[in-house]
């Protein structure tokens, strides 16, 4: 975690707006703060490399935003927004991601973040995001990610495991951690353990080989070491199961 450009905590400066900028890419995080520096009337406070971090340093430097990536070290996303929001209710805060799978983009909405932008939104999205709000004419939500996203999620029978839940499981069944899991898919180790809950939670497991055997008991995945058989997503339980 790297600090820069640090403002004595709750300084009001009229007119300038406060950003907090937390991503665990420290090259990705050092050109966004450049980014914004260029930019008239924004002053960057701090810069974190994880989740507790932003919570701390939020509650140090009062900023007006915080540009939160969600795939980051000791960072649960709706636990996080929470904390910040719990601290500080008039913080904006605004995600900044690869990931915009439509269940979480929708709870972190819920839960009241300012924004969600993909990471390939171009640098006036942005800047306007962060921007909304600053005059007091109320809450304005910037959002920038797929369509499927922001489409309702139809009503899925009990125990019904999503496509990515569905990917985690097959990969917990060949025995990998969810470290090796989060490798293999690209994300955040946090991120897996956050499928998990959900898979543990759909499926009434309470360990991961219960998950595992539950999982192929129902058919939504192979049994370890068979050939894979085409998943079935949306496959309740069966009965007497």
């Amino acid at each position: 975690m790297n600090e820069h450009d640090k403002s004595p905590a709750g300084g009001e400066h009229a007119g300038i707006v406060r950003i907090l900028v937390a991503d665990d890419h420290t090259l990705l995080r050092e050109a966004l703060c450049d980014l914004l520096r260029t930019e008239p009337g924004f002053q960057v406070v701090a810069q974190a490399g994880n989740g507790e971090d932003a919570v701390r340093l939020a509650a140090e430097h009062r900023p007006d935003v915080v540009l939160l990536d969600i795939e980051m070290p000791r960072n649960d996303p709706p636990l996080t927004v929470r904390r910040l929001l719990e601290r500080d209710p008039g913080l904006r805060i605004i995600v900044l991601s690869m990931y915009d799978g439509q269940q979480l983009v929708q709870e972190l909405l819920r839960l009241g973040v300012s924004g969600y932008l993909h990471k390939s939104a171009g640098r006036e999205t942005l800047v306007s995001a962060v921007r909304d709000g600053d005059g007091g004419s109320g809450r304005t939500v910037t959002v920038s990610v797929s369509p499927a996203s922001l489409r309702p999620e139809p009503a899925a029978p009990e125990g019904t495991l999503s496509e990515r839940e569905v990917e985690v499981l097959g990969l917990v069944a060949e025995a990998m951690s969810n470290r090796q899991i989060a490798v293999r898919l690209g994300i955040a180790e946090g991120t897996i353990k956050r499928h998990m809950r959900n898979i543990f939670a759909k499926l009434d497991a309470v360990s991961r080989i219960d998950a595992v055997n539950k999982a192929v008991e129902r058919r939504l995945i192979p049994a370890p070491g068979r050939a894979p058989a085409e998943p079935r997503f949306g496959a309740g339980p069966r009965h007497g199961a």
